[in-house]
């Protein structure tokens, strides 16, 4: 391994991943939406939950789920790119691993925005499929079931595709590069929520467990999930 392209495939990344497309299409389409001040309500409350993150979300629930869309086909590509690139110009090399990685951290604390950015999950997804898509599809879809349809728990569902990575990553490759990459993207993951976890946290000690599907409706995705959910006929909390 040359430790100079590692160092410069990690800068490079990390600046891409820097790239705020949530402020830049934001301030496009919309420049008096103030989306730094998105609120979520508290189920089982008259209470208010600021969101922290600046991304796919926060912008969906201030501009609508096209927006939003876009706005998150854009963060995974600025994970699939970088590391599509370093899997085919180094396909013997570990270099695409600290891509996607990189870009992760560039996404969730930007050095264009003060360090304040999104929580990671498109940026995550873009690097895992062009690393191996069929885990991306597999880990992704199983720890959706059992975050909706077995434990109906929201954080669950958000969270449970990521902690999957690492026994995927363990059983099918078998490589520490691997294993090293599924465990630093669930820490910088963790790390980047620590503000909404305490927060749901925080609520539930308060008020009780949210409802699923109180939570669910509050997001354009999150709505279309509860669609497909009804049409699959899941069991409703």
């Amino acid at each position: 391994m040359d430790f100079a392209i590692l160092f410069a495939t990690g800068i490079s990344a990390y600046l891409i991943g820097s790239v705020s497309f949530a402020r830049l299409i934001s301030r496009l389409i919309a420049p008096e939406v103030d989306i730094t001040n998105v609120t979520m309500d508290v189920a089982h409350s008259d209470q208010k939950m600021k969101m922290q993150a600046i991304g796919a979300n926060t912008v969906s629930m201030k501009l609508g789920a096209r927006v939003g869309c876009t706005i998150g086909l854009l963060d995974i590509l600025k994970g699939f790119l970088p590391t599509l690139a370093l899997r085919l110009f180094y396909p013997e090399q570990p270099y695409f691993l600290a891509a996607a990685v990189c870009a992760m951290v560039g996404h969730n604390w930007p050095i264009f925005h003060r360090f304040k950015g999104g929580r990671g999950i498109s940026t995550y997804y873009g690097g895992f499929f062009a690393i191996d898509w069929i885990g991306a599809l597999i880990t992704s879809s199983v720890g959706m079931m059992l975050g909706m349809a077995v434990l109906k728990d929201m954080l669950v569902a958000y969270l449970a595709g990521l902690w999957l990575v690492i026994p995927w990553m363990w059983f099918t490759q078998g490589d520490r590069a691997y294993l090293l990459y599924a465990v630093s993207v669930n820490v910088i993951f963790m790390l980047a929520m620590l503000p909404e976890i305490r927060e749901v946290r925080h609520n539930r000690q308060r008020y009780g467990k949210e409802d699923m599907q109180f939570a669910m409706r509050q997001f354009p995705m999150g709505r279309s999930m509860l669609r497909i959910m009804e049409r699959l006929k899941f069991k409703k909390s």
